[in-house]
């Protein structure tokens, strides 16, 4: 059976690959905190194997995390201090492989799907071929290391340690925000185990006006957008919205049909995602990668259309997910 931790691993061993790149760059001022935060990070993906089969102390891995936190506040880590290739390359390479460029980055959602849609109930001999539950998450990991052979197989590049530069490259330009999707998805866990959507709920519920569908729409979808925006991510939102409105008043008491209520709720959430700094995968990493010279542009780019996609969520919601 392929396991999910084998890909954790995987994922560990390229974060020590970067600490080590980082360790051994002389000429960068920040080496030591930023390969002290990169191998702290692969500790910790090692070592959540064994938290999550309480094996192992999770007390060890939440220092882990405290310890990554103080990195990231004191500037870790940094970018290095050289780029592996040179501009005039990067141009020279785009125009001699042209679209060919794109086979790497098509590949990993081809194959993705096709662990996800045709390999999840896959047997050999009576066993499962993938860790119940985990077939998507592995079909990426699969699906990456075969975009990493394609990849190298047409530039052309025999060196494994090109793209682990490379790698340490795009990783310094993002820097901690690498992490930040982890970290707002466990935020919005600890926000419902520690009842914030049901505080939520009680005062939507003392405020909102009884029997009447259309606010109690409005303010699940506002507050999703305005959820995601303060987290930054619109699975960490959800599970505080829903537990507040979505179930109590969309589904039980207005009967709406739940997939299409809190389908349409993620997509109200992804509104907030275009216009949150919070969101730095999406908005803050793209601005630096670009090196565009205002880090908000893409913001301030999405905002017209975030706005007007909140308000046809909340009319498609409205119309096509309760019973007439």
């Amino acid at each position: 059976m392929i396991k999910i931790e084998w890909f954790y691993w995987l994922c560990a061993a390229l974060f020590l690959v970067v600490a080590v790149i980082r360790l051994l760059d002389t000429g960068d001022r920040k080496r030591f905190g930023s390969a002290a935060f990169w191998a702290i990070l692969a500790f910790t993906f090692v070592y959540g194997t064994f938290v999550v089969n309480k094996s192992g102390s999770a007390l060890v891995e939440g220092i882990a995390v405290l310890a990554l936190a103080a990195l990231a506040g004191c500037g870790f880590p940094g970018r290095g201090s050289a780029e592996s290739v040179t501009e005039e390359q990067k141009e020279a390479s785009a125009r001699r492989f042209g679209n060919k460029l794109f086979i790497p980055a098509l590949l990993i959602p081809l194959i993705a799907v096709i662990f996800g849609a045709v390999l999840k109930n896959t047997t050999i001999g009576g066993t499962r071929l993938l860790e119940e539950g985990s077939a998507t998450i592995i079909g990426l990991g699969v699906a990456s290391l075969v975009a990493l052979v394609a990849g190298m197989a047409i530039i052309k590049v025999g060196n494994p340690m090109v793209p682990m530069r490379e790698g340490d490259r795009l990783l310094g330009h993002i820097g901690w925000a690498a992490i930040l999707p982890q970290f707002l998805a466990t935020l919005g866990l600890l926000f419902n185990q520690a009842g914030v959507g049901k505080a939520v709920g009680e005062v939507t519920g003392k405020v909102l006006p009884h029997g009447l569908l259309l606010p109690s729409v409005i303010v699940y979808c506002v507050g999703m957008a305005v959820f995601t925006i303060i987290m930054g991510n619109a699975f960490a939102a959800f599970p505080v919205m829903t537990a507040a409105i979505g179930w109590p008043l969309l589904v039980q008491q207005f009967h709406g049909n739940p997939p299409a209520v809190f389908a349409v709720g993620m997509l109200a959430g992804f509104c907030g995602t275009l216009v949150t700094p919070m969101a730095a995968n999406f908005n803050l990493v793209p601005a630096a990668l670009l090196e565009l010279k205002d880090q908000y542009g893409p913001i301030k780019a999405q905002i017209p259309t975030a706005i007007p996609l909140l308000l046809c969520n909340i009319v498609i919601m409205y119309l096509f997910c309760f019973p007439r």
